[in-house]
């Protein structure tokens, strides 16, 4: 057990990767947009080796053998939500996940919600 007033240096730090790293510098993914209550479901077991994958897709890949939201996969993975989304976009475009998207509960564009708000208040 480390002293509370310990620091780590140099070597016995152990290695550091950035996100960009993992991404390839990419700040986007390139399929899906992966809101924090988007549900990814592997598709099958973690490949033993993918060309263009890094440890990290396939930690994804054993994480979702059950399905779980984006939120979950980023506090397990202790890493960025946005270089989770890059490497979940990997993922799916590769056919190695799916993903189920939030459903709104409501049509936004249906004037007959914006007339029951309207009755709701006035009715106050």
């Amino acid at each position: 057990m480390t002293e509370p007033h310990e620091r780590w240096l140099d070597q016995d730090a152990g290695p550091l990767v950035r996100p960009y790293v993992m991404t390839s510098g990419r700040l986007q993914p390139i399929r899906g947009t992966f809101d924090l209550i988007t549900l990814v479901e592997a598709t099958g077991p973690a490949p033993m080796v993918e060309i263009g994958l890094g440890p990290e897709h396939l930690s994804i890949v054993r994480l979702c053998q059950v399905m779980m939201s984006v939120a979950e996969i980023t506090a397990h993975l202790d890493l960025p939500t946005g270089t989770v989304r890059v490497l979940l976009g990997d993922l799916l475009d590769k056919g190695l996940v799916t993903v189920q998207e939030p459903q709104p509960e409501i049509d936004m564009q249906d004037l007959r919600m914006y007339q029951a708000v309207i009755d709701g208040l006035r009715a106050l």
